[in-house]
């Protein structure tokens, strides 16, 4: 299973690539519900602080427009695919920025493999790529770890 990246966020067309894996020993219902349950991203995964979904609720959905705070800047997103249980992707651009993440789930006997990906485009995403090359790699590890600390106590809270 990989990634389907958009054309425009392929690997050719992007400068930046970040990508982390992790095995989680929890069903991919579960891991879902907390990956779609952006409402709750601040609580358990603290670099994000705020999270406002355009129209109201608590979960991402096919075509969800979203923006959150991070690193003092707050991007804009929209959910590009979204097949319940195996694939999250989401575009997202700020000044010098203009990415796709990527969340993808599969299933094993034990749990499930869940890999996250990011690419990444504009002279911000190359200038912090120089500065601090190893910094998205970090961040989307603390954020599998956080997911499965979250997943292995069941669902999210309604």
């Amino acid at each position: 299973m990989e990634i389907i990246w958009p054309e425009k966020y392929s690997n050719g067309n992007t400068t930046v690539h970040v990508s982390s894996e992790l095995e989680i020993p929890a069903p991919a219902e579960v891991i879902w519900a907390w990956l779609v349950r952006a409402s709750l991203w601040p609580e358990w995964y603290s670099p994000i602080k705020a999270v406002t979904i355009e129209g109201g609720g608590k979960d991402l959905a096919p075509g969800s427009k979203f923006s959150y705070r991070i690193f003092g800047i707050t991007p804009s997103s929209k959910v590009e695919e979204f097949v319940p249980f195996e694939r999250l992707g989401w575009s997202t651009q700020y000044e010098g920025v203009d990415a796709y993440h990527a969340w993808l789930i599969e299933k094993k006997p034990a749990g499930c493999h869940v890999f996250v990906g990011e690419n990444q485009k504009g002279w911000l995403a190359n200038l912090n790529n120089r500065l601090r090359p190893s910094n998205g790699k970090y961040y989307h590890f603390i954020w599998l770890q956080a997911l499965m600390e979250k997943a292995k106590q069941g669902f999210p809270p309604a």
